[in-house]
């Protein structure tokens, strides 16, 4: 606060100078690096049979139904918008005149129903409020739904956004559900049953455009969960327990996840080849370099997220079933390959022993993990750590 002069006069603040121009967020180079972040967020989580992306050439009308379809909420700390472009404003905006929008905004699945039989493909947009939909702190949230002072006590959706996807997909098997939330769902019959799902988290006021652009094919999604997604809250440990080797996150949990950490898709596919660590052996002071291929084998140009992995061979002491320790997010053109490298240092191999009070870096094998998920292991190769 005193670096932005927050706790001085407004004489005495520079920033109080600007004054040409129109205000910072509505410049179009802040708008066009809100909209950058809001595609980069966004995770493809279900594809099948290529559905997405859409060819507006190919589509004389689309339904755009959902609680979440019209609005960009905010949250606690967000702030007042400048401007905000909805879902609906944005595929509206990205396929124009040419293509007939039907939309239903409210939660009248009647209506939803008969926009999804009028329409070629229909998008479904549901998902969580961050403050539930009041301004005031405290209050009341539907049980799937939590903010600030209120925890969830169910990770499944509302019954009404169930049964709306549920009846959305029935007038029109060509359904995409948006999930708009700050955080995992329980989707289980959508993932078993819809074609495509797209995740976006909230308060952007570019969140219409950006999703637009992801749905229509100008933007190839390359997002990631950034948290495992549980099936079910018996797939966790009570909430009470706050020790991760109970069964938490993606380093303890043994389950099938619905979705598993640093999972996205892509509409283009990658390979991994020549996974390269620089020795076979590093010290407990050392450090070593690990190098991987990746070849972009589609036929758009898109970004992977590749990831790096360890899991301990033969420690003293129970440690996670694998971490990750380095990712990059690498952009490949069509048919491109490029050699990514992941420093990696002994100290980093160490854990906590509580009765030496340090970090110990112990004599043992150490598999090395490179993928595209910590469930989507593409290559491995083991070294040797210690004396």
């Amino acid at each position: 606060m005193i670096k932005l002069g927050m706790l001085d006069p407004p004489e005495m603040v520079p920033y109080t100078q600007i004054k040409d121009g129109p205000e910072p967020p509505t410049r179009e180079e802040n708008k066009l690096l809100v909209r950058q972040v809001t595609q980069e967020s966004i995770v493809l989580l279900k594809n099948q049979n290529s559905l997405l992306p859409l060819d507006k050439s190919k589509l004389k009308s689309i339904a755009v139904v959902g609680q979440r379809s019209n609005d960009v909420a905010w949250d606690w700390y967000s702030g007042a918008y400048p401007y905000a472009i909805t879902p609906l404003d944005g595929i509206k905006s990205k396929v124009g005149a040419g293509v007939q929008v039907n939309f239903a905004l409210n939660n009248d699945n009647n209506a939803a129903v008969d926009a999804a039989k009028a329409s070629d493909v229909a998008i479904v947009v549901i998902g969580s409020h961050p403050t539930c939909g009041t301004n005031q702190f405290g209050g009341k949230c539907d049980p799937s739904d939590g903010k600030e002072s209120i925890d969830r006590t169910s990770i499944d959706l509302q019954p009404v956004q169930e049964q709306l996807i549920k009846d959305v997909f029935k007038a029109n098997p060509k359904t995409i559900v948006v999930l708009k939330s700050s955080f995992p769902f329980a989707i289980n019959w959508a993932q078993e049953n819809v074609p495509a799902i797209v995740h976006m988290a909230h308060n952007s006021q570019e969140e219409g455009n950006a999703l637009a652009d992801v749905l229509f094919g100008d933007y190839n999604p390359a997002g990631r969960t950034n948290q495992t997604w549980v099936k079910s809250l018996s797939d966790l440990p009570p909430m009470m327990d706050y020790n991760l080797r109970d069964g938490r996150t993606y380093m303890y949990f043994k389950g099938q996840p619905l979705y598993p950490f640093g999972y996205g898709l892509s509409y283009t596919t990658f390979a991994y080849t020549n996974l390269r660590p620089s020795s076979s052996h590093m010290g407990k002071d050392g450090q070593m370099n690990i190098t991987v291929s990746v070849h972009n084998t589609g036929k758009r140009e898109g970004q992977e997220v590749v990831q790096l992995y360890v899991a301990h061979m033969g420690s003293k002491v129970e440690r996670p079933i694998k971490e990750l320790k380095g990712f990059q997010r690498v952009t490949l053109k069509a048919g491109e390959t490029k050699i990514l490298l992941f420093p990696l240092k002994a100290k980093d191999l160490a854990y906590w022993d509580e009765q030496k009070k340090q970090w110990v870096v112990e004599d043992e094998k150490v598999n090395l993990m490179v993928g595209a998920s910590s469930a989507d292991v593409k290559l491995q190769q083991t070294i040797s750590v210690g004396s």
